[in-house]
């Protein structure tokens, strides 16, 4: 529950909302942090501090790459925010949850 908190917490924010969906949509080679700040038309110190909030909510993970920063989405800290949100879905008839979850789920 804790993890999910600090989850909606970082998502609330709209500039971290868009940095979080663009690191979604760069899939695994992810963005280095100015390229995010380039996309967002946001100031670098202001895009650090954002992607660092996503980092602490489990939602984003970084690597060093000499003196930049690369980020990508966590996708583990993702599928556990929506495992929490699905937990009790469909008052115990998973087969209701079926469409929603075909919905979220990446196709080939």
């Amino acid at each position: 529950m804790n993890n999910a908190l600090a989850a909606f917490s970082a998502l609330s924010n709209t500039g971290r909302l868009q940095a979080f969906r663009l690191l979604i949509r760069a899939g695994d080679a992810g963005l280095m942090s100015g390229e995010v700040a380039t996309r967002l038309d946001a100031k670098q110190n202001s895009t650090s501090t954002q992607l660092s909030i996503l980092q602490s909510a489990g939602l984003i993970a970084s690597t060093r790459e000499g003196r930049s920063v690369r980020y990508r989405a966590n996708l583990d800290g993702m599928r556990g925010l929506l495992e929490f949100l699905m937990e009790d879905c469909c008052g115990g008839n998973p087969e209701i949850c079926g469409p929603v979850l075909d919905e979220v789920v990446c196709c080939d």
